[in-house]
């Protein structure tokens, strides 16, 4: 089976960078996924993909050495399993707010007798190999999603789950669940305390943890507090940034 690389950087004590793609279409998959990251997001859950659109955009993923994650809407056994069929090789699981929801999540990535996970990988055979069945449960990433009060109450118990690769930290939500507008790269220190407190937890049952950030700046920082895996940008955000620089630098230049 293909390797997946996340593991491989992880296994080498190396940390992670990852894209995010908000907007549903295979040519900007694609362009993101040769700029060089280490693995890039399909977003189902906030993000315009339907499942219609996942699996043209995973293709254009997997033209380069970029690992495909997709966040899926819901956890949801069928959601998952379906997105791994289509060849998935990380999934991201929102809202994971008690041990029970992280092993609902973990169950639907495993194929028997680890979990539930049935039978068919229609396109992730093609692109993981011929022994995919075999050694998929040992190669698929799963990375739950901390982010509500409850999940905070319930975090040393979701980090206990076995199985369980990552937990991700939802900052925005996160700030919601203490009492604060959402806003990027937060630096209010009860946010920042608490996501260190995530990173401890999760460490200490041997988990990995993953910080969603909006610059290449706070990323770096994020690494340097110990975060295993830092998102970094999403190409909806380069788009937006991109044509705003050069509309102020025309309006500035000809004022």
């Amino acid at each position: 089976m293909r390797p997946n690389k996340v593991k491989q950087l992880w296994r080498d004590g190396k940390w992670v960078n990852m894209g995010w793609l908000s907007v549903s279409n295979p040519f900007t998959a694609e362009i993101m996924a040769r700029q060089g990251f280490d693995a890039l997001v399909v977003d189902m859950q906030h993000g315009l993909t339907d499942m219609n659109d996942v699996w043209p955009m995973l293709q254009a993923i997997s033209q380069t050495d970029t690992v495909p994650v997709v966040r899926v809407p819901w956890n949801d056994p069928a959601t998952i399993m379906k997105v791994l069929d289509l060849g998935a090789y990380c999934v991201l699981v929102p809202l994971i707010n008690t041990a029970e929801d992280a092993a609902k999540a973990v169950a639907a990535c495993r194929y028997p007798p680890v979990g539930i996970r049935s039978s068919g990988p229609v396109r992730a055979v093609h692109y993981g190999g011929a022994d995919y069945v075999a050694k998929a449960n040992d190669e698929i990433v799963v990375m739950g999603m901390i982010e509500t009060k409850e999940g905070l109450d319930n975090l040393d118990a979701i980090c206990a789950t076995p199985g369980l690769d990552a937990i991700y930290i939802g900052p925005s939500d996160l700030a919601l669940a203490l009492g604060m507008s959402p806003r990027p790269d937060n630096t209010d220190p009860v946010h920042m305390a608490t996501c260190d407190k995530i990173r401890d937890a999760a460490h200490k049952h041997g988990k990995k943890v993953c910080m969603h950030c909006a610059s290449g700046a706070f990323a770096a920082s994020a690494v340097k507090r110990g975060f295993d895996l830092v998102m970094v940008t999403s190409e909806l955000t380069c788009m937006i940034q991109g044509v705003k620089r050069h509309l102020d630098d025309l309006k500035a230049a000809t004022a």
